[in-house]
């Protein structure tokens, strides 16, 4: 057996006598023979905890260390050093949630501090405990339309949200007889024109995303009252970090908003874990998906938290359960709620500002000084795209001499061969900024 089993042979034994076996071989024989593996597998054998260490410091140094320009949903902002400092306490770091859950009631006043965290940047009035990433929470925010608006089977996606949001909600509904349609773009921001002319009562949602994929702001004046009038749910989702200046979805009209909270207090970690966010107004808390926690007082008169809503199919009748999900990013949403505790409202709206200026001068560095074209001229809030010419071979130049230029649209739309979005945050500096503009210089000649 292995070595990090606890069985001695002696309670092998004594277990096999208790079934009836006389073997392990026995006790798995209605394995057809022609499966079971019958060499040893090519594991190395175990070595010391050091050398395991020290290989694992050897392929970490592998990694390559840049000034990271790129977004496209991860960023990299400062993050306290507190966050990291609490989550690592081991009663956060390997703590899960009991299925009595009112046992663990740190864990439970952690989850109920992101929700309500989440309700004032969202303007929302309910938030439930974290989703897996803002991909998924667009496919529970038409799961939640769809099962408000029983008798719609159109669901309307912006052509301006991000792709692997598009592909995650086609996936999530292949199964099912509900109609994904896209809204053209017009000058790569929505088309209230095209929504006008396809919505209908058939339509059980509005998909829209604000900044969108090429970071261009959408101004969605007027989208709430057509998605409105024609009994449909308006869903936009945001980066968190623009609710610091930006209007909120609430300020949209938006009946769901959604999410991901990378940006607080979460590193890029190579694209994940991340967290997806979902709050919404008090007449559909009952269709959210995943749990929500509430606060009250216990027998003692004392401030207590219980598991107030927890409508998926683990907990209640499968069929009317409003989803599958059975987790949520407890830890790391403990990370965004550590966060904005730490910077406040006053922290977040200067980490929000500082992107948007920062991001607005190498914008103007990039196409005043270097002379280059974006894509269109939009407002934007800390990201934009721009035209650079053979943009893979600039792109791996830039990164060979350690800047992450920004990310290619070629992997996403094959006919955008040279759009770069190039993302700024409040962690990059003047020098990096203008090191980014030299060095481009030096390779675009």
């Amino acid at each position: 057996m292995f070595s990090y089993l606890p069985q001695t042979e002696k309670d092998i034994q004594e277990m096999l006598k208790v079934i009836g076996v006389n073997s392990i071989e026995e006790l798995f024989k209605d394995i057809p023979d022609e499966i079971l593996q019958k060499t040893p597998l090519k594991i190395p054998k175990g070595i010391a905890e050091y050398e395991v260490f020290k290989r694992m410091t050897e392929l970490a140094e592998k990694n390559r260390q840049g000034i990271s320009f790129m977004g496209c949903g991860s960023y990299e902002h400062l993050i306290p050093s507190v966050v990291g400092h609490i989550l690592q306490l081991p009663n956060f770091y390997t703590a899960y949630t009991p299925y009595q859950a009112e046992i663990s009631q740190g864990i439970l006043q952690s989850i109920f501090e992101f929700q309500t965290l989440i309700c004032e940047l969202t303007g929302m009035e309910v938030s439930n405990a974290s989703l897996y990433d803002d991909h998924t929470a667009a496919s529970e925010a038409i799961t939640m339309a769809v099962n408000t608006r029983k008798k719609a089977d159109r669901v309307l996606v912006s052509g301006t949200i991000h792709p692997n949001t598009r592909s995650v909600i086609e996936t999530f509904f292949s199964d099912v007889s509900i109609k994904i349609e896209e809204i053209p773009s017009k000058d790569y921001v929505t088309s209230i024109d095209a929504l006008t002319e396809m919505i209908d009562e058939n339509v059980a949602a509005v998909l829209i995303q604000t900044p969108n994929i090429y970071g261009w702001t959408e101004d969605l004046s007027g989208f709430a009252d057509i998605v409105h009038e024609n009994k449909a749910l308006l869903i936009v989702s945001s980066n968190p970090m623009s609710l610091g200046i930006l209007k909120s979805q609430a300020d949209w009209g938006a009946d769901i908003a959604i999410g991901g909270t990378q940006p607080f207090g979460l590193a890029t970690y190579f694209g994940g874990p991340s967290v997806g966010y979902i709050s919404t107004g008090t007449k559909l808390t009952r269709k959210m998906p995943g749990r929500i926690v509430g606060q009250t007082k216990d027998v003692d008169d004392k401030r207590a938290f219980v598991l107030t809503l927890q409508a998926r199919e683990q907990h209640i009748k499968r069929q009317r359960a409003t989803s599958n999900i059975c987790s949520n990013q407890a830890l790391a949403a403990m990370g965004s709620g550590i966060y904005l505790s730490t910077v406040g409202w006053n922290g977040l709206k200067k980490a929000a500002t500082l992107s948007f200026q920062k991001a607005h001068y190498l914008y103007r560095r990039l196409t005043e000084e270097l002379g280059l074209k974006p894509l269109a001229n939009k407002d934007f809030f800390n990201e934009f795209t721009l035209i650079i010419p053979k943009s893979d071979k600039v792109l791996i130049n830039m990164e060979s001499q350690g800047i992450f230029a920004g990310v290619g649209l070629s992997r996403f739309f094959p006919d955008l061969k040279d759009a770069v979005t190039i993302a700024v945050t409040e962690k990059r500096t003047k020098e990096e900024m203008d090191a980014y503009v030299d060095l481009l210089k030096e390779v675009l000649k």
